[in-house]
């Protein structure tokens, strides 16, 4: 990968530059800025899809790249990392923030001020904390998108929005303070944050100092595992998640994935078999809480009544999935996960672009949208009775009712979000989910056996719940227009299940990339002299 190094700066740099600009133009220039904030997506989508494409290029040796910002050697200066993990979560990360900004372009942009710029903070955020390779960076770039995220979850005002904005916020400052401690505390015991270093130096720590090491890792550990949704610490997720506006909800989907990376990241590469001492340190509690956030989840999802409540709990059985998975330490289990968290997080973003629409038809157009032009036009209700028949008070004659499309739309869509978070055939959800208990199967421990059953559950669960949901919303007669839709709110739609579509299609591929990733990070020795020998720029 010698060619693209100095390319691993780009995703951070253009959301920094474009929100710069954006802030520089003013809330006059909105509809400048909203062109803007989709241009600089995409070219940062299309940026991601170059590097990933540059780690399939690469053998397992050679397929991480090393760039260093301030041209000082590891560990002592800034270093980004780009192996085939961070790749795809950059990818994942684009593909989800164009889906939002679509839908936002519709009408959310307009509910708040600074929308796009904060947009871009947001993305900077999660694209630096996905290449970053040293602790302190990462609280950086961690700060960054919690800032901007602060802001996006208020966006449109509103009670609800207030008040888990503010809990957000309490739970990440002191989330935040959990990570600045146990940081401080890694570093005292090792002289380094940088990733790499950490790893080679984590065996040779003395046996006297292996309790204060385990005391800053589980205390750091604590913060990523608040992010990632894990119980008891997920109780703050589905307020804020179920109250935040559409697309910043969908966003959010791709956030908790961040706390799932960053764990799996260390934990593969400070914990490995190489560790000594240290070795596998904390992958009993990654299991046994990744199991008991499916089932408390799980049964919480019966009891949802609104489709923004049930997307954020299945986030919530996604996260406890991953977790657990990642407990075991198996290639093939991580795997498995990893398909399953590419497919779950596209599936749940566009469930929560959906939930809005839906939510909406039962407000009889409360929210009336400005006639513009690019409204989808208000279908005809029914038929008009056939010539010859006679309509009376004695025999009425059945006259068949024209299916409203936007309703079609709806129903068809939300029917293919509830295959793929409940992981029936044929689609994506269904191979993640099959792979992923494949791999369990081949472990064969009690804890694998109760993972599998977990899983089927949740799903059997989740099927219950999006039925009943389903028939109130789509099945039960009620006397309502149906709702008005922009094209820019179906097109982020149909494209992330047209994706979910295509991995049920070529799911062969991203299983041989995600295959290849597991076993990368199950050698973390790759990594680790990737980013030791890398040379400064003469």
């Amino acid at each position: 990968m010698s060619a693209m190094p100095p390319l691993l700066i780009a995703p951070v740099l253009l959301p920094l530059l474009t929100a710069a600009l954006m802030l520089l133009l003013g809330e006059k220039h909105r509809p400048l800025k909203a062109r803007l904030n989709l241009l600089s997506t995409l070219a940062g989508l299309a940026i991601a899809a170059v590097l990933l494409h540059g780690t399939q290029q690469q053998d397992q040796t050679s397929a991480v790249g090393v760039y260093l910002p301030g041209n000082w050697p590891a560990p002592f200066g800034i270093v980004l990392v780009l192996d085939r993990l961070s790749a795809l979560m950059l990818v994942l990360t684009g593909i989800v923030a164009s889906a939002a900004l679509l839908f936002a372009m519709a009408r959310w942009d307009r509910a708040g001020a600074s929308f796009h710029a904060l947009f871009q903070i947001q993305l900077m955020g999660l694209y630096g904390a996905f290449l970053t390779a040293d602790l302190f960076n990462l609280f950086v770039f961690f700060e960054v998108l919690l800032a901007a995220s602060y802001g996006m979850l208020l966006h449109g005002s509103g009670r609800a929005r207030v008040s888990s904005g503010l809990h957000y916020i309490a739970i990440n400052l002191l989330a935040s303070s959990l990570f600045l401690i146990g940081a401080a505390m890694i570093y005292g015991v090792t002289g380094t944050l940088n990733l790499a270093d950490l790893a080679v130096k984590i065996p040779q720590v003395p046996a006297g100092d292996v309790g204060l090491l385990h005391a800053g890792v589980a205390i750091l550990a604590t913060a990523f595992l608040a992010k990632a949704g894990m119980w008891p610490l997920n109780f703050w997720l589905v307020p804020a998640y179920a109250s935040a506006s559409a697309p910043v909800a969908a966003l959010f989907a791709i956030m908790t994935k961040v706390g799932v990376y960053t764990l799996l990241r260390l934990w593969s590469l400070l914990f490995s078999d190489q560790a000594g001492a240290s070795a596998h340190f904390g992958g009993d509690w990654l299991l046994a809480g990744g199991l008991l956030t499916i089932a408390v989840a799980g049964i919480a999802v019966l009891a949802a009544q609104r489709l923004e409540r049930m997307a954020s709990l299945s986030i919530l059985v996604s996260a406890g999935s991953l977790l657990a998975a990642i407990g075991f330490g198996v290639p093939a289990i991580t795997a498995g996960a990893l398909f399953y968290l590419v497919s779950s997080t596209l599936a749940l973003a566009a469930l929560f672009l959906l939930a809005e629409l839906i939510e909406r038809s039962r407000s009889a157009n409360d929210m009336a949208l400005e006639d513009d032009g690019d409204l989808l036009p208000r279908p005809v209700e029914s038929l008009h009775p056939p010539k010859g028949i006679n309509l009376d008070d004695e025999q009425k004659a059945v006259v068949g009712q024209v299916i409203p499309w936007t309703m079609a739309f709806l129903g068809l869509a939300y029917i293919a979000c509830a295959l793929l978070v409940i992981g029936m055939p044929p689609l994506s959800g269904f191979i993640a989910k099959l792979n992923l208990i494949q791999a369990l199967f081949s472990h064969a421990s009690p804890a694998a056996w109760v993972l599998v059953a977990l899983l089927i559950l949740s799903g059997l669960g989740t099927l219950l719940a999006m039925t009943r949901v389903g028939i109130q919303r789509f099945w039960t007669p009620q006397e309502r227009p149906s709702p008005l839709l922009r094209r820019f709110e179906c097109v982020p739609i149909v494209v992330l299940l047209g994706l979910c579509l295509l991995l049920t299609v070529q799911g062969e591929a991203l299983l041989g990339y995600v295959r290849a990733t597991a076993a990368l990070l199950d050698e973390p020795s790759h990594y680790i002299n990737a980013v030791m020998a890398a040379q400064v720029r003469p």
